[in-house]
């Protein structure tokens, strides 16, 4: 296999993992942004992945292609449901952001498998026929070198993924809705001595959050599982929310370590063509995200320094 080749094949598939990670990186980004934890993603996730197969084994024979693509805003649109508990929990009822994110992620993956036994008789769903595939782009895959390594057989999910993140970027840095919610997440007195709607704007980044967490999770699970068992959503939550705080709850920050987190991961699908790694036993590439992640809970995340009211309960002062 020669050197394109080889790049090719491991881009593509560090893209293909990486995909759910950039949208869910994001979702977190808009929740810390506005002052709320949001360590709930990972069960957010799940539900997702859940509901968009669900969809998908229902109406692939009715949207064809189009399916997983409309699966992957119904998982968006659960998400935002299941987020919105975690919002009036943590807004309103002012409980422990912690706690209220555990409670999602203990009750999703229980809820996802029971309702999976009570629809189709098993904990496991079967396998979707409408799945995320490969795909190349006319004009772009021509390009000397570039073309065949990014544009050939590689993941859309992933490249809409980096679009949003850039839409994200312009949105919480270059528009007045950004400046509102950043500034609720830094100094919700202020904002509200300012005339700043603080539970809206903590509102609007929680419910962000769980949209992109569940179009993330419907991703995970429509291009990389092509099923729904306990077992689809394994971790990519919370490495999710390293890969947030790793970008420093940027956009493109968070973009960027998703994709890196989504190459770790890739590793033990690709390990095996690359030179450098190609020896070492699978056990320990199946780890490597793991490793990586506390690597740089450790030695990066550590440092970072997240918006100044992130996880702090606000009591509107009269």
């Amino acid at each position: 296999m020669n050197v394109t080749a080889v790049l090719q094949n491991v881009i593509a598939s560090a893209l293909i993992y990486s995909a759910p990670l950039i949208l869910t990186a994001l979702g977190g980004t808009f929740s810390e942004r506005s002052g709320i934890v949001n360590v709930g993603l990972e069960g957010i996730m799940v539900m997702g992945a859940f509901s968009s197969v669900v969809f998908n084994l229902a109406m692939a024979d009715t949207f064809g292609s189009l399916t997983p693509w409309i699966g992957m805003l119904v998982g968006g649109a659960i998400g935002f449901v299941f987020s919105f508990f975690h919002a009036v929990a943590t807004v309103h009822w002012r409980a422990d952001h912690i706690i209220s994110g555990t409670v999602i992620n203990l009750m999703a993956p229980a809820l996802a498998v029971f309702l999976t036994n009570i629809i189709y008789g098993a904990r496991q769903t079967d396998f979707i026929k409408a799945r995320f595939g490969f795909f190349t782009f006319p004009v772009l895959s021509d390009i000397p070198f570039i073309g065949p390594i990014l544009f050939t057989n590689t993941s859309l999910p992933a490249f809409v993924g980096i679009g949003i993140a850039i839409l994200c970027w312009f949105l919480l840095f270059k528009t007045k809705f950004g400046l509102r919610l950043r500034s609720v997440g830094e100094h919700p007195q202020a904002a509200d001595t300012l005339g700043i709607n603080v539970y809206l704007m903590k509102y609007a980044g929680v419910l962000l959050s769980g949209f992109l967490g569940g179009m993330g999770g419907a991703i995970q699970a429509q291009a990389i599982a092509s099923n729904f068992s306990a077992s689809t959503i394994a971790g990519q939550g919370f490495i999710s929310m390293a890969a947030m705080i790793f970008g420093k709850w940027n956009p493109l920050g968070a973009m960027g370590a998703a994709i890196f987190f989504g190459f770790a991961q890739s590793l033990a699908v690709t390990g095996n063509y690359i030179p450098v790694i190609q020896d070492i036993p699978s056990v320990w590439l199946q780890v490597a995200p793991y490793i990586i992640t506390i690597l740089a809970l450790v030695f990066v995340i550590g440092k970072s320094r997240g918006p100044a009211a992130n996880g702090k309960t606000y009591i509107k002062s009269k």
